[in-house]
């Protein structure tokens, strides 16, 4: 008996069930934090060294840093990559097909 397949992809399942949005932004946010941590643990930064070069709270840096906390404003981020000598691009892709 040959395999059917219910659908196409992933995404298409996820958007099928009111998913694919909130999916994809606590993804992006769990890979920007892990992005963070890996260049500090590269630079040997510490939390509070990070937080002083991007002139902010410790607890601030730590909702940044939280995977699960997906409210993060762009110039928080924009100032924890400029902290990491990195700079930061934001592209957004739309679909032929979306209206």
């Amino acid at each position: 008996m040959a395999k059917r397949n219910v659908g196409s992809d992933f995404d298409q399942f996820l958007e099928e069930e009111g998913l694919l949005e909130e999916a994809t932004s606590v993804a992006v946010k769990r890979y920007i934090a892990f992005q963070l941590l890996e260049k500090m643990t590269e630079s040997n930064l510490s939390k509070a060294e990070m937080a002083r070069r991007m002139e902010t709270s410790r607890s601030s840096l730590d909702r940044l840093l939280d995977p699960d906390n997906s409210s993060v404003t762009l110039q928080t981020l924009q100032s924890a990559v400029q902290a990491l000598g990195g700079r930061l691009k934001i592209e957004i892709d739309f679909h032929k097909n979306a209206a």
